[in-house]
Protein backbone atom coordinates (compact mmCIF):
# COMPACT_ATOMS: atom_id res chain seq x y z
CA UNK A 1 0.00 0.00 0.00
CA UNK A 2 1.58 3.33 -1.03
CA UNK A 3 2.12 6.20 1.37
CA UNK A 4 -0.54 8.85 1.75
CA UNK A 5 0.58 11.92 -0.24
CA UNK A 6 -0.49 14.39 2.45
CA UNK A 7 2.17 13.03 4.83
CA UNK A 8 5.07 13.28 2.37
CA UNK A 9 7.42 16.26 2.13
CA UNK A 10 6.92 18.19 -1.11
CA UNK A 11 9.72 20.73 -0.95
CA UNK A 12 13.15 19.61 -2.23
CA UNK A 13 14.82 22.01 0.22
CA UNK A 14 12.94 20.47 3.17
CA UNK A 15 13.98 16.99 2.02
CA UNK A 16 17.61 18.10 1.79
CA UNK A 17 17.47 19.67 5.26
CA UNK A 18 16.03 16.49 6.77
CA UNK A 19 18.62 14.31 5.04
CA UNK A 20 21.53 16.47 6.21
CA UNK A 21 20.05 16.72 9.71
CA UNK A 22 19.74 12.95 9.87
CA UNK A 23 23.21 12.15 8.58
CA UNK A 24 25.37 15.02 9.81
CA UNK A 25 23.37 16.24 12.80
CA UNK A 26 22.75 12.71 14.07
CA UNK A 27 26.43 11.89 13.69
CA UNK A 28 27.47 15.01 15.61
CA UNK A 29 25.07 14.21 18.45
CA UNK A 30 26.32 10.63 18.58
CA UNK A 31 30.00 11.67 18.67
CA UNK A 32 29.40 14.37 21.29
CA UNK A 33 27.42 11.92 23.45
CA UNK A 34 30.21 9.34 23.36
CA UNK A 35 32.81 12.02 24.12
CA UNK A 36 30.76 12.93 27.17
CA UNK A 37 30.68 9.29 28.23
CA UNK A 38 34.45 9.09 27.72
CA UNK A 39 34.83 12.12 29.92
CA UNK A 40 32.71 10.57 32.69
CA UNK A 41 33.82 6.93 32.49
CA UNK A 42 37.04 5.13 31.54
CA UNK A 43 37.75 6.04 27.89
CA UNK A 44 38.85 2.55 26.86
CA UNK A 45 35.52 1.09 28.00
CA UNK A 46 33.57 3.80 26.16
CA UNK A 47 35.45 3.09 22.93
CA UNK A 48 34.46 -0.56 23.10
CA UNK A 49 30.86 0.33 23.90
CA UNK A 50 30.72 3.04 21.22
CA UNK A 51 31.60 0.50 18.56
CA UNK A 52 28.16 -1.04 19.12
CA UNK A 53 25.98 1.75 20.46
CA UNK A 54 27.26 4.43 18.10
CA UNK A 55 25.65 2.97 14.99
CA UNK A 56 22.44 2.21 16.86
CA UNK A 57 22.15 5.75 18.24
CA UNK A 58 23.01 7.26 14.85
CA UNK A 59 20.34 5.15 13.13
CA UNK A 60 17.71 6.22 15.67
CA UNK A 61 18.63 9.88 15.26
CA UNK A 62 18.53 9.48 11.48
CA UNK A 63 15.03 8.03 11.70
CA UNK A 64 13.86 10.78 14.05
CA UNK A 65 14.93 13.42 11.54
CA UNK A 66 12.53 12.00 8.97
CA UNK A 67 9.65 11.69 11.43
CA UNK A 68 9.57 15.40 12.27
CA UNK A 69 7.50 17.94 10.37
CA UNK A 70 10.22 20.60 10.17
CA UNK A 71 13.82 20.00 9.20
CA UNK A 72 14.85 23.29 10.75
CA UNK A 73 13.56 22.26 14.18
CA UNK A 74 15.43 18.96 14.12
CA UNK A 75 18.63 20.78 13.13
CA UNK A 76 18.09 23.12 16.08
CA UNK A 77 17.51 20.20 18.46
CA UNK A 78 20.56 18.33 17.19
CA UNK A 79 22.78 21.40 17.48
CA UNK A 80 21.55 22.04 21.03
CA UNK A 81 22.12 18.41 22.02
CA UNK A 82 25.60 18.50 20.52
CA UNK A 83 26.42 21.69 22.41
CA UNK A 84 25.10 20.28 25.71
CA UNK A 85 26.99 17.01 25.34
CA UNK A 86 30.20 18.75 24.26
CA UNK A 87 30.17 21.48 26.93
CA UNK A 88 32.17 19.61 29.61
CA UNK A 89 34.66 18.45 27.01
CA UNK A 90 35.15 21.93 25.56
CA UNK A 91 35.33 23.66 28.95
CA UNK A 92 37.65 20.97 30.40
CA UNK A 93 35.53 20.67 33.56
Amino acid sequence: MPANKKYLTNSPLEKFIKITAGFLGGYCVMIAFHHLLGYIFEPKNVIITAAFTGYLLWAILLLLAFLTKSGWKIWLYYLLLTAVFATPFLLKL
